[in-house]
């Protein structure tokens, strides 16, 4: 069954496409607002995501950006905004398609069979990725130390360590992992990250005070070292 997020901040047209959208065998799940959209699209990993650009937390382009940080999932704009720049802006940052609202659900659900059916089949699996002396398992969630033992992680510890092997070799911004993690409210809190990546070198890093994968780039962000 294809799987579809739609992120809206009208509770009309979240009932209005869940509806649909079911009624012709998809399954759905909704957003209100950016943050909820980018976690719902980490946990959940949709087929589809239908997304409104004016969201009241952050912006749709900004969201759109986030997704393609990690994830090759179909974007499908849904917007009021009718200006060629705001397309351009949605299209250039990654989305697949653009509708304006209002819209025909005819229309939209063959914009949706026509993005589905050259998407690719799903998201490829990530390789198991190796800090230090430890392997990570991001699709079965499982940690393994260097003779076979488990490792926790927090639901928070395991965001953060999602995004950044999802992206090896590539500078997160601070911001962008703060997003994604704990919500647009928290974009000053760098704090949080300091403490959270902290806590990952201590159970992955073999010298945790001198990290060889999990590395800070003062001022801007975090990256993954394979």
């Amino acid at each position: 069954m294809t799987r579809v997020l739609v992120a809206d901040d009208s509770p009309q047209i979240l009932v209005t496409l869940r509806l649909n959208l079911r009624a012709r065998g998809y399954d759905v799940r909704v957003a209100s607002d950016g943050a909820q959209a980018l976690a719902g699209a980490a946990d959940w990993h949709p087929d589809l995501v239908i997304l409104d650009l004016g969201l009241p937390d952050l912006d749709g382009v900004d969201v759109i950006r986030g997704l393609r940080g990690w994830s090759r999932v179909p974007i499908l704009v849904l917007s009021g905004r009718t200006g060629g720049q705001d397309k351009v802006d949605a299209l250039d940052a990654g989305a697949d398609d653009y509708v304006t609202k209002p819209f025909g659900v005819d229309e939209l659900l063959a914009r949706i069979r026509a993005i589905t059916r050259r998407a690719p089949a799903g998201e490829p699996a990530p390789p198991v990725s190796q800090v230090g002396g430890h392997t990570v398992d991001l699709v079965r969630k499982v940690v393994t130390g260097p003779g076979g033992e488990r490792v926790h992680l927090t639901p928070t510890e395991w965001k953060l360590l999602e995004i950044l092997l999802r992206n090896p070799g590539a500078l997160i911004p601070q911001r962008r992992l703060l997003a994604e993690v704990w919500g647009p409210a928290y974009l000053r809190e760098t704090h949080y990250l300091r403490v959270y990546l902290a806590s990952l070198r201590r159970k992955l890093e073999d010298d945790p005070s001198r990290p060889r994968h999990l590395i800070t780039e003062p001022g801007m962000g975090y990256r993954y070292d394979p």
